[in-house]
């Protein structure tokens, strides 16, 4: 009768797949041992990870999850092997579209807020697999250009958690044919997991006495060893994350040359070394320029090529990996104004952390190609922030709505995109000057309240801005919408005319924006306040009436642009 009690071992534990919580627990840290062997594109992984309990309720059961063609060998508390049961479990959290999932029973339960180590070993294979992109129609060439991680004999490169679950992890399944469900487990993730860490040892070896491939792990604080052992040779990396939340974990390898300036690492293929030193030489044009605006770099930028190169670029702090292309310079100085202003300007909050490095690039563009270049390339991030919130308004909860204010949330259309917005209008409102030091004061050290910033700010601009925090920043209002309700010209007696405009603020966020009276002399632009849900009025003495008037230059993203334009005289 043994098979019998096995079948109801099994089957109890396959009972609380059904109920477990598997966002019960947070992983806190990480201290993983990675070993890879690129001929055979095996993975095998053993350390300990730490995890908090931050559900209301005592625990005893949990989920471990990897990527689906690796496999759980042990899982052991407290010096002890624990019971588990393994699974494939549907989510595309990983490119294969499912993962192997263990449920494990703990020997005792784990009170709320309680933490416990965990020590675990898991191997396999990682090929190129785009299962999860075909599945929903997209055709297979091109999902390999998208999901292009796997170990290979030539080229290894290893995204984290949303692309190859290497590491282990635990959420709900996501399913990218539910319209925005990925993003959103993924942003709850990072939420959740904001400040834990990462200890990773990576090491990748050859049997046959060849060189082996160059490891790179894209981390600020990483050390690199090369061992010969009789035939066999290594290279390993030994690095830390700090911030899982927003710098993700990426295992980079190959045959690569190294291309090493004052601010950057170049990790390139030696057929493109035309193309690196385009982006070693942009480093050093742009450089003086991200020094003036956030400071002096504290690392160098990583820059990994990707063997494809048709491959998606993927960025994460100072690491960047991409195909290096024909070397355009244009190209290779916007993308790294990014990474360079990661590498200058650190913060604990995305909001700030990214924003700022999307701003950066508006404002190089700007210096570069003016101000209408600037404005679309912001265009580009606009419709992000308009999808975003429109799904953030379809599924309205007060308790949702407070989580995803920019100062909160971990949706990148929002930390991203809609926080260089903020930074850009900051900008316009209180002078580049004034920001320039405002950057130069913020330490993210000091950064552990709220209204840090607000009142960096508003001591540099001697001006009350809680409105425009509160709007942007520290709760979820939504865009404004602009419309110039009325343009009154009257004669004036020295000739000439006053124009007086008013402007209606239809949405519920408000915001210093710019009106444009387009004058056959050229051009005439004010500024407004306009707050949410008000209307406001502006006077222009100009020498002749405007055939028309314009609200908002695209400098402030809208929920609607169509409304903007006011023909005089019609």
């Amino acid at each position: 009768m043994r098979w019998l009690g096995a079948f109801v071992v099994a089957c109890s534990l396959c009972s609380f797949s059904w109920t477990l919580d598997r966002d019960a627990f947070t992983f806190t840290k990480y201290d993983l041992t990675i070993h890879i062997e690129p001929e055979q594109q095996r993975l095998t992984a053993e350390g300990k990870i730490t995890l908090r309990n931050d559900s209301s309720t005592p625990q005893k059961n949990l989920a471990l999850q990897i990527s689906s063609t690796l496999g759980w060998r042990a899982v052991q508390f407290e010096g002890n092997p624990v019971e588990f049961l393994s699974q494939t479990y549907t989510s595309d959290i990983d490119h294969t579209g499912a993962l192997s999932e263990a449920i494990v029973t703990l020997p005792r339960e784990i009170s709320a807020k309680a933490e416990i180590e965990l020590e675990v070993r898991y191997e396999g294979v990682v090929p190129l697999n785009a299962t999860r992109l075909t599945r929903i129609g997209v055709p297979e060439d091109v999902a390999k250009h998208t999901d292009w991680d796997q170990i290979g004999k030539d080229f290894t490169g290893l995204r984290g958690v949303g692309h190859v679950v290497w590491y282990p992890v635990a959420m709900e399944a996501a399913n990218l044919s539910e319209g925005n469900d990925l993003f959103e487990r993924l942003g709850s993730w990072r939420a959740r997991g904001s400040s834990s860490k990462m200890v990773l040892h990576a090491g990748i070896a050859t049997d046959d006495g060849s060189e082996p491939p160059i490891i790179d792990l894209g981390a600020s604080v990483c050390s690199e060893v090369y061992e010969s052992l009789s035939r066999a040779q290594r290279s390993s990396a030994d690095c830390k994350f700090d911030r899982l939340s927003v710098l993700a974990p990426a295992i980079m390898a190959a045959h690569y040359n190294l291309l090493e300036k004052p601010n950057i690492r170049l990790h390139y293929f030696s057929e493109h070394q035309a193309a690196a030193e385009t982006y070693a030489a942009a480093s050093e044009k742009i450089a003086p320029f991200v020094n003036e605006w956030f400071g002096t770099p504290r690392t160098k930028v990583e820059v990994a090529e990707l063997a494809d190169s048709q491959a998606s670029p993927f960025e994460s702090g100072t690491m960047l990996l991409a195909p290096l292309g024909n070397g355009d310079a244009q190209l290779a100085e916007i993308t790294l104004v990014h990474q360079l202003t990661h590498a200058a300007f650190d913060s604990p909050r995305p909001w700030i952390y990214e924003g700022l490095a999307h701003f950066a690039q508006a404002l190089y563009l700007e210096r570069q190609r003016g101000r209408e270049a600037a404005l679309d390339f912001m265009g580009l991030h606009r419709a992000a922030v308009v999808t975003s919130e429109k799904a953030l308004a379809r599924n309205h909860d007060p308790k949702a709505n407070r989580d995803e204010s920019l100062i909160n949330t971990f949706a990148e259309e929002l930390y991203r995109s809609k926080a260089a917005y903020v930074w850009w209008m900051l900008r316009d409102m209180v002078g580049e000057t004034a920001l320039k030091k405002v950057l130069a004061s913020y330490h993210a050290g000091d950064d552990k309240e709220t209204a840090y910033v607000q009142r960096l700010v508003e001591a540099q601009a001697h001006r009350d801005l809680e409105w425009f925090f509160d709007d942007w920043v520290y709760r979820e209002r939504g865009l404004p919408d602009f419309r110039v309700e009325s343009v009154y010209p009257r004669p004036i007696v020295t000739g000439g005319y006053m124009v007086t405009v008013t402007v209606e603020n239809l949405g519920a966020a408000g915001a210093e924006v710019p009106v444009v009276l387009k004058m056959k002399e050229g051009d005439v632009v004010k500024r407004i306040e306009v707050r949410a849900k008000s209307k406001n009025s502006i006077r222009f003495e100009v020498p002749s009436v405007p055939p028309e008037v314009v609200v908002n230059d695209s400098s402030v993203p809208e929920s609607d642009l169509m409304n903007n334009s006011f023909a005089v005289g019609k």
